[in-house]
């Protein structure tokens, strides 16, 4: 098997995967097959066949390492024209050139999951992965196909991307390679992973704070060592690098949040401890962004509604929704606990992001999330939030991320004249990602300006894409939700494909016996409901012991 070839500049890679490519096919092992074959196996057999050589024969895991190196391909020469679009078209508008901006970062972000999903599976023998493995390169397989999606509805609602712009053809193709490679691999190698036993429920605590090597800085003053003590008094221990601290007063390190991100160092591995940016109360009035680079980065305020990080960006104002966001995080292993995250554009600006997370293996605890529509964009990867208030009114909260919200309150709002609540729009958009939105024992409900106005109706969620995925699992659900539950997205669109599910719920809006009928709904069985746990549903057990933040491991 040919090593695996890599590189982030373009032209080189290019040149390189052309070299590359074909060798994932040259092995001779048993249960050899042609392409029509394994192609059968996918979601596009006929888009499949056309990629493959139809001379070729292989068994799947060689198909599969090809198309994701196809995907690769594909990946780097779309940023490559996004890139130039973005560099030679001097027509542009604002909303488009916002737009490609969107597309040509999820594009290297494509980029680099693919070369890390061709690094794990190149370094296996054909027929098996570790079970973290498994569930690693499925997740990324899933985000690229989120990227893709993100990237054509960004430049659609831009009034970009016609049937004649040169970007059609790269997106569209695109789109099919990366959700054939997905199946692919999902054929391959994901049946193979051992199924996680959900533990027993608990709190992952441990006793102490432990601080990399160097210790802590030498400017360390009281008031960080009382962060020191607080966070290892609530929530046990977590391996700490450096603390640096931003106040507006000047009595920190930096007086701006952005700043001190900007300063973190770059591709931190987890075992040299989180870069802590502790954030003194106050009004943060910035749009902060945490890249890919920003790796093991953990933000702590002084708690909810005492540092507060605002800004008013919307579609209403001519930005994408993606960019909208008043805090954005890529960056893989991030930590977000005590601090409250405002978009103030108001229900008539329409889609305003407080919050958009990419980031795999991210966490969020005690958190304030507040704006109207779109409020919390869960984009995409492996996300987990607990014992946070999130506001919002239309699909406020979104995203085609795996994600497990926890002992957190959703709150519905006021919205504008004639608008209906949805409390999610989950948007998978292929059968075989591994994401979806999952609610545990959290409280739904309404603000005290929602409960005195009795004509508006509240949902649960609606399908925002093909194969929406949503559960709701011993949560308490207000009077505020509609008794049907959940509301279309436009029709009949998606009501067979999608999965809502409800386990064990609670309150007087959980009464099941007015519920819709779709062929997607389910009332759920405890086996059901067990897949969709921290441990089951986002490999929990394996990475949030780290963080330091409590979680329940499996059902009560």
């Amino acid at each position: 098997m040919a090593t695996l070839c890599t590189t982030s500049f373009f032209p080189v890679l290019l040149l390189l995967l052309a070299t590359c490519i074909p060798s994932a096919l040259s092995q001779n092992s048993t249960g050899q097959l042609p392409p029509a074959n394994a192609c059968s196996l996918t979601t596009n057999p006929s888009f499949c066949k056309s990629v493959i050589p139809p001379q070729t024969r292989s068994n799947l895991y060689g198909y599969g390492r090809y198309l994701v190196k196809k995907s690769l391909d594909q990946s780097a020469r779309l940023a490559a024209l996004i890139d130039r679009t973005i560099r030679y078209n001097t027509t542009l508008t604002t909303p488009a050139l916002g737009a490609l901006h969107d597309c040509l970062l999820l594009s290297q972000l494509t980029t680099d999951f693919l070369v890390t999903s061709l690094g794990t599976l190149n370094s296996s023998d054909s027929t098996t992965l570790q079970d973290t493995q498994g569930d690693d390169v499925q997740t990324l397989l899933s985000a690229i196909v989120t990227n893709q999606q993100t990237c054509y509805d960004g430049l659609t609602q831009a009034s970009f991307l016609t049937s004649k712009n040169s970007l059609h053809a790269p997106l569209v193709n695109g789109t099919q390679l990366y959700s054939v490679s997905l199946a692919m691999f999902t054929h391959s190698w994901a049946p193979k992973f051992k199924h996680r036993r959900a533990l027993k429920p608990g709190r992952k605590l441990l006793d102490d704070l432990k601080v990399g090597q160097g210790g802590l800085p030498s400017w360390v003053n009281r008031g960080v060592f009382g962060l020191k003590r607080r966070m290892a008094l609530d929530t046990g221990s977590v391996l700490v690098k450096t603390i640096v601290t931003v106040a507006q007063d000047g009595s920190g390190n930096y007086s701006t949040i952005s700043e001190a991100v900007a300063a973190a160092p770059n591709n931190t591995l987890p075992s040299k401890g989180y870069y802590v940016i502790y954030v003194k109360a106050g009004v943060y009035q910035e749009y902060v962004s945490v890249d890919k680079k920003k790796q093991n980065l953990m933000m702590v305020g002084d708690g909810i509604n005492r540092t507060i990080i605002t800004g008013s960006r919307s579609v209403g104002d001519n930005f994408t929704t993606f960019n909208s966001a008043t805090l954005a995080v890529v960056g893989p292993n991030f930590i977000g606990r005590d601090f409250t995250v405002r978009n103030t554009a108001g229900p008539a600006k329409h889609q305003a992001v407080a919050v958009r997370n990419g980031a795999d293996l991210s966490t969020f605890y005690r958190c304030s999330f507040e704006g109207y529509q779109d409020t919390l964009y869960a984009h995409s990867l492996r996300q987990f939030y607990r014992e946070c208030d999130i506001y919002g009114t239309v699909d406020f909260i979104f995203g085609n991320a795996a994600v497990v919200f926890q002992n957190c309150n959703l709150y519905a709002r006021l919205p504008m004249s004639g608008q209906q609540n949805m409390f999610t729009a989950q948007g998978r958009t292929d059968p075989n990602q591994n994401t979806g939105t999952s609610i545990i024992n959290c409280t739904i409900s309404a603000t005290p300006d929602l409960s005195a106005n009795g004509q508006i109706k509240s949902f649960l969620g609606r399908p925002w894409k093909n194969y929406s995925r949503t559960v709701y699992l011993e949560s308490f659900i207000d009077s505020v939700i509609d008794p049907s539950g959940w509301a279309p997205w436009s029709g009949n669109d998606f009501l067979s494909t999608l999965y809502y599910g409800e386990y064990s719920n609670r309150g007087p809006g959980s009464n099941t016996s007015s519920r819709v009928t779709w062929p997607g709904y389910h009332i759920m069985s405890s086996t059901d409901a067990a897949n969709f746990t921290v441990t089951n549903f986002v490999q929990g057990d394996v990475w949030l012991p780290a963080t330091s933040v409590p979680f329940s491991a499996g059902l009560a």
